[in-house]
């Protein structure tokens, strides 16, 4: 069975339990939100299957983290990069953050340019 029918297999025995009387908010809260997050990759992998593409809108791919998203860079050797956008402006010694994004759009949309 591959991977994802084990997931599917785990998320349809915790909502036979929850309909046995289970309450999830007796979890703790970082069970809680990893459930949330597994259940909505989940739900982005059927998807993804389903329409035959290997592109969503704000892809999970930490389970961790799950507002990090890939940036395509087109970079040799790391082509997708991991993390946040940002801008920063250097003033009489002093750093200032001016954007900070964790959006994987086009920097340019934003009206910010970013360094390679």
């Amino acid at each position: 069975m591959p991977t994802k029918g084990y997931v599917r297999r785990n998320l349809a025995h915790i909502d036979t339990l929850i309909a046995a009387g289970a309450k999830l908010s007796e979890l703790k809260k970082n069970l809680y939100r990893n459930l949330l997050v597994v259940s909505e990759v989940y739900r982005q992998q059927q998807l993804m299957y389903e329409q035959g593409c290997h592109r969503i809108d704000d892809r999970i791919v930490s389970i961790t983290q799950p507002h990090v998203r890939p940036i395509v860079r087109g970079k040799s050797g790391t082509p997708v990069e991991f993390g946040a956008k940002l801008s920063v402006s250097c003033v009489d010694d002093h750093a200032f953050l001016d954007h900070l994004s964790w959006d994987n759009t086009n920097s340019q949309k934003c009206g910010y340019t970013f360094g390679n």
